[in-house]
């Protein structure tokens, strides 16, 4: 193993950052308050955690250009999710497990052992075989500089499942044991392998967690495993899987067998741009999920990106959602309480009836948070359209289809790049009210409506500034109870 070799390529992607960073952080594009890399290409959340007061995200990295390339793992700490410190970078390809140009160090998780910080990871090599994967240890004294495991890799693909579909451990302990959940395939069908250890460096397999017949895919990235409330949650971002980006099933678990059960399946976000969540405990026991604000659908491969590349980054995260079980055992994604502190210059109305095809302008530009409630028993409109981020003949429309009960995320006149409906069940059966909750930054929008169970993340690249927003009661007349808006302040460079 090259210690040293890690420490060169750490050192050398810093002089690459820094040499590029003042520029970079000067593009138009750049989130205010969305999470994103110094430069470079970002995409999975890695090893989130709060370790020794601070939460720490690590992520996927490749520091020298705004696509993806050789896989390194970034770094920053927080104390409140909310405003970051960068630090060194955690991780570099150097050994024969985890060097290659298209391969590197992969997506995987965090926890603490023994008073130490330990990651595990994919390390992914081509030594002549093909694509190899496997699961490999590093660990820090001090949460900052990391040495890999000299025993690494320290699990590896069984016979039956593909080497290069093995990967993104997610680990986590119960009583005295670590567990770990790797995403796998076998014989075309995605699953999750379960595997135990008493000390993070020696493993055994214990059961497949679940497994797909098909209609989840045949693979599962990012497989996350989690209790909340007195249930179990499995989710993953599947390959193959027909538009879905994240899912989630809720059950219960047996760790005699080491078998789920789910009854539950659910769609964490309905947009095109939400992908590999990974959540972990904050301190004060709320389950926090942050997931990557794109999708491998939308690779260059295939579309372009948007025009973010263009200025040496891609990529940034989803803002932190807390992960809260309904009465009927599904969830809800709640953007964190820590995002409040960042409001200012509010503006509020109250009991608001528009009447219809009225149009009624909400707050205009595209960085800030509007909440609304709407009376849904007072209200007789078939439709609500929210016309966001309009200028220059530019457009992104939400459509709540309230006799259909459906809701959709239109960004085709959105910016010139972007293109796609999504679109979602909306039951609101029972309910006497319609919640909508936006977040809009500078390249991006996320709704969340129907109590936190139908959400849209969407990227828009359009950063005109003068951006209008407005709503209109469609077939009816709508009853708004409230509106409360407010600018955003700017977290992120």
């Amino acid at each position: 193993m090259s210690k040293e070799l890690m420490i060169e390529r750490i050192e050398k992607a810093q002089k690459e950052i820094e040499a590029k960073r003042e520029k970079i952080q000067q593009g138009k594009f750049r989130q205010n308050y969305h999470f994103m890399a110094e430069t470079g290409w970002i995409n999975d959340p890695n090893g989130l955690i709060y370790f020794k007061g601070k939460y720490h995200f690590f992520y996927q990295y490749n520091p020298y250009s705004g696509f993806w390339d050789c896989m390194h793992w970034g770094h920053a700490v927080s104390e409140d999710m909310i405003h970051w410190e960068y630090l060194p970078l955690a991780l570099a390809p150097s050994e024969v497990y985890d060097d290659h140009l298209k391969g590197g160090c992969f997506s995987g998780s965090a926890i603490e052992h023994d008073g130490k910080l330990f990651l595990i990871y994919t390390g992914t090599c081509n030594n002549g075989n093909g694509f190899e994967q496997a699961q490999c240890i590093a660990y820090s004294e001090d949460g900052i500089h990391f040495e890999k495991y000299e025993g690494n890799p320290v699990i590896t693909a069984p016979e039956g499942v593909p080497t290069d579909l093995f990967r993104d451990p997610k680990v986590w302990k119960h009583d005295d044991t670590y567990y770990v959940v790797c995403g796998a395939s076998k014989n075309g069908f995605a699953q999750a392998r379960l595997y135990k250890s008493t000390d993070m460096f020696h493993w055994e397999f214990v059961n497949v967690l679940a497994e797909s017949r098909g209609e989840w895919g045949y693979m599962w990235e990012c497989p996350d495993f989690y209790p909340v409330g007195d249930k179990y949650v499995l989710m993953f971002s599947p390959m193959g899987g027909k538009e879905r980006t994240s899912v989630y099933l809720v059950g219960d678990f047996d760790y005699d067998t080491g078998k789920f059960f789910y009854t539950i399946s659910g769609e964490i976000d309905w947009g095109f741009d939400y992908y590999a969540p990974q959540s972990f405990l904050a301190p004060d026991g709320r389950r926090i999920l942050v997931g990557w604000a794109n999708a491998w659908d939308w690779m260059p491969f295939w579309k372009d990106w948007g025009p973010t590349y263009q200025e040496g980054w891609c990529g940034f995260f989803n803002i932190p959602r807390e992960a809260v079980l309904a009465e009927d055992n599904t969830l809800k994604f709640i953007p964190v309480k820590e995002l409040q502190d960042l409001r200012k210059n509010k503006q509020e109305e109250a009991d608001i009836l528009i009447k219809e095809d009225e149009k009624k302008e909400l707050r205009s530009g595209c960085v800030y948070e509007t909440e609304m409630r709407i009376n849904l028993k007072k209200s007789t409109a078939d439709k609500i359209r929210l016309n966001l981020r309009m200028s220059q003949g530019k457009k992104t429309e939400i459509l709540f289809d309230l006799r259909k009960a459906e809701a959709y995320f239109d960004r085709n006149n959105s910016d010139g790049w972007s293109k796609g409906v999504a679109r979602c069940p909306l039951n609101l059966m029972g309910k006497e009210h319609l919640d909508i909750h936006i977040y809009s930054d500078k390249i991006s929008l996320e709704i969340f409506s129907n109590d936190y169970q139908n959400n849209f993340s969407c990227n828009i690249y359009n950063v005109d500034d003068d951006q209008k927003n407005e709503m209109t009661a469609i077939g009816g007349d709508l009853m708004i109870e409230s509106i409360r808006s407010w600018e955003l302040e700017k977290t992120m460079k």
